[in-house]
């Protein structure tokens, strides 16, 4: 440390020390509420600094994340909604999907398409499927990589929805290259 910041410490520390002089002088006949104010503004500060310290553990029991656990495991918790999520990397794009066993295939929203490199509308929707918002045309696609947990698949067949779609699904066609599929409390585990 040299001169120049010890005197500046020293100037800041007077200042300070002065701010708060001047403060209680001027408070003299309130000094409960003083000490009550103080003590809480120490709450607020210690608060803070225990939020920080536990941020990890407070954002996973807020909004929980996908991990992969010893044994190559991969644990989806159940989120607010009640559905499980998977986050990918197809064809070097993150996305994130539904896990729908009730879906026989990937299914891409064109939303989705876009993202990963794929020109919805210069598809050739061939296809139909059978949704809750009634028939939709779809279009086979070949995603060249999926990436789930540290495992790619090449060459991962899947459609493209021609419907309105908040996102995509992760059918079964991905799914059964699990050897396992259970739910356990509020967690979707896949093992390999």
């Amino acid at each position: 440390m040299n001169t120049d910041q010890i005197m500046q410490i020293t100037y800041l520390t007077l200042l300070g020390g002065a701010i708060v002089v001047s403060y209680f002088v001027s408070q003299r006949g309130q000094m409960g509420k003083v000490a009550q104010q103080a003590s809480i503004w120490g709450l607020i500060f210690v608060g803070g600094i225990a939020i920080a310290g536990m941020w990890g553990d407070i954002r996973q029991s807020i909004a929980p994340q996908q991990s992969v656990i010893s044994g190559g495991d991969i644990v989806l918790p159940r989120q607010a909604d009640g559905h499980f999520y998977a986050r990918l990397d197809v064809n070097g794009q993150p996305l994130t999907f539904m896990v729908d066993t009730g879906a026989s295939e990937v299914v891409i929203s064109r939303a989705d398409a876009a993202r990963i490199g794929i020109d919805a509308d210069g598809l050739r929707y061939l296809g139909q499927a059978s949704t809750a918002n009634g028939i939709v045309r779809t279009a086979q696609v070949t995603l060249d990589s999926v990436t789930l947990g540290g495992v790619t698949l090449a060459d991962v067949r899947a459609v493209v929805n021609d419907g309105a779609m908040d996102g995509s699904l992760l059918g079964m066609t991905y799914l059964r290259n699990f050897s396992n599929i259970q739910i356990k409390f509020d967690n979707l585990i896949l093992t390999r």
